[in-house]
């Protein structure tokens, strides 16, 4: 998982170079291979589904050429949200792990499952609190 996480960073960060909201996401098939890692692209694509983690189901579908992602595995920054929690489901996506909890959100997924990482927590944390700082 450590792998993964560092990973996430480095999107995270890409995503804060942007101006994006820094959320990443990564799609990792049965062998867990990368198949897919995408950020938000909402503001500078100006498109309300630009969340990670949709942007990253769509790559992951055309690589796969299938909508069904049911050996597939999600990991994002933050818990997704209740629009993608929905799309995910529709994807079928077998597990979803998450570094942050995100107070807004309500849990629809019984397949989510919360990182326990003290140091990339911490991290993640600190970024988006310095990017909502920075934007206020």
């Amino acid at each position: 998982m450590e792998r993964y996480l560092e990973i996430l960073i480095k999107l995270i960060k890409k995503a804060e170079k942007k101006q994006e909201v820094p959320v990443a996401c990564i799609i990792l098939d049965k062998n867990g291979k990368i198949i897919s890692k995408k950020i938000n692209n909402r503001q500078n694509k100006y498109n309300v589904l630009g969340h990670a983690e949709v942007n990253a189901i769509l790559k992951a579908e055309k690589k796969l050429k299938d909508w069904r992602l049911d050996s597939c595995t999600m990991i994002v920054s933050l818990c997704p949200c209740e629009l993608c929690q929905q799309i995910i489901k529709e994807a079928r996506i077998k597990e979803v792990y998450y570094l942050l909890n995100n107070p807004k959100n309500t849990i629809i997924l019984n397949n989510m499952e919360k990182i326990k990482n003290r140091k990339y927590e911490k991290e993640y944390k600190s970024t988006l609190q310095r990017f909502f700082v920075d934007k206020r």
